[in-house]
């Protein structure tokens, strides 16, 4: 065929014992090159796109938080998404430290990995489990939910094969139309529970879909589930986890009510819940913060067009920065030509298409700019500040998003200070 050659074979014409000697070198080469240790290039102390996570500030917010909650109220931190991005080992075992009475993770990953820091801590699995992971429940001493029959049976098969009582929650569908079982029916499921020797029914809770931003929806959901528990007969022996609060929809607890547990999530990490929420005037603090650096400065001409797709023409002659970040760190795309970044303290927007690993800010009215420079995404500089609310708000994202968002390839830098 044209363009192609035959490969040579090297050992052609060889003598056997020759043959022989020549795959044996190539062999002993080969794991002489398997041994060979190549040692790690060491970097510059500050990485080209990294999190910075102070734990003394989280440890601070809970204490907050906890201060404006009444002493009977269980604190369930929520943290699953790898504690929304803020590392689970780091804020869980923080967490652990200055007074979570239980956590509360998407699924028996998230668990396993809580058990690997800590054995005595309630773990409450939010999502459903798979039919193959019911053999770990017992084993990882987890909290399922359970939201059907079907799931009922299931979980009495587990506990029965692990001899062991599993302890539930059963969950509510009030309107969130999500998991849980709908409430018109919750009644007969809680019946069907509290008769199954196998199980153990230790809470209930239900979720609200718009806390934030549908007041009357919200109080619909929470008369539903106040009015069925009020039908149903739980255990006088020991006191039942009730919940259906998180930071976003706390607005009231009356020690004469039911509710005894509140989930908070984004709230710990320093993310304010809407005006209205009972938590709203507590004084937290923002843990996580985002940075990445200037990886080259240049001048370029009017006219001249910006990144892909000539979304942004350059109106003037500009000197631009390139940051050594893009959408495979956690920047959305959909901050092209809307979001800012902080350099010097100062605003910079972000011209253009924002790409894989680059992002072009717009730096003519700050001098001084050089390459290796800070670039602040998510955070404080100089008294100037972008919060993650800005930052999401510009996406087209929640702060949630954006938090889990930021890829692995970004690096997380802890700080431990004491948090008092």
């Amino acid at each position: 065929m044209p363009g192609y050659r035959k490969k040579q074979n090297t050992c052609a014409g060889l003598k056997p014992a020759t043959v022989d000697f020549c795959l044996s070198l190539n062999f002993l080469l080969l794991r002489k090159a398997e041994s060979v240790r190549v040692s790690p290039v060491r970097l510059h102390d500050k990485p080209r796109c990294w999190v910075e996570i102070d734990l003394g500030t989280l440890e601070r917010n809970l204490k907050r938080i906890r201060s404006g909650l009444p002493d009977y109220i269980q604190y369930v931190a929520v943290v699953k998404a790898d504690a929304y991005g803020h590392g689970m080992k780091q804020t869980v075992s923080r967490l652990m430290h200055c007074g979570a009475d239980l956590f509360a993770v998407a699924n028996l990953r998230e668990a396993e990995e809580i058990r690997e820091i800590g054995s005595g801590w309630p773990i409450l699995i939010l999502s459903a489990i798979l039919p193959e992971e019911d053999k770990h429940i017992a084993k990882l001493q987890v909290i399922p939910t359970i939201s059907c029959e079907e799931e009922l049976r299931r979980f009495q098969k587990a506990a029965q094969e692990a001899g062991k009582r599993i302890s539930v929650h059963m969950k509510v569908d009030t309107g969130m139309g999500r998991i849980g079982v709908w409430y018109e029916d919750a009644k007969a499921l809680c019946l069907k529970i509290l008769k199954c020797a196998d199980l153990q029914l230790d809470g209930i809770f239900t979720h609200f879909s718009s806390a934030d931003c549908d007041a009357a929806f919200t109080q619909l959901q929470r008369n539903r589930f106040l009015d069925l528990l009020k039908t149903l007969p739980l255990p006088t022996d020991r006191k039942l986890l009730i919940h259906c609060d998180n930071s976003a929809g706390l607005e009231s607890l009356p020690s004469n009510g039911p509710l005894n547990g509140v989930r908070i999530g984004l709230l710990q990490f320093g993310v304010l819940p809407y005006p209205d929420s009972l938590l709203a005037d507590v004084c937290v603090e923002p843990v996580l913060s985002f940075h990445t650096r200037v990886g080259l400065i240049k001048e370029l001409p009017e006219g001249c067009y910006i990144s892909y797709g000539k979304t942004y023409q350059l109106k003037k002659r500009s000197k631009i920065a390139v940051l050594t970040a893009g959408y495979a760190d956690g920047i959305p795309t959909a901050l092209s030509n809307e979001a800012e970044v902080l350099i010097h303290g100062k605003r910079c927007r972000v011209l253009g298409r924002v790409t894989m690993d680059q992002t072009i800010v717009d730096i003519s009215d700050i001098p001084g700019v050089e390459c290796g420079d800070i670039a602040t995404l998510i955070g404080t500089q100089e008294g100037e500040r972008i919060s993650v609310n800005e930052f999401s708000s510009k996406a087209g994202e929640i702060p949630w998003e954006s938090f889990v968002s930021i890829s692995k390839r970004v690096q997380r830098i802890y700080k431990t200070d004491t948090g008092f």
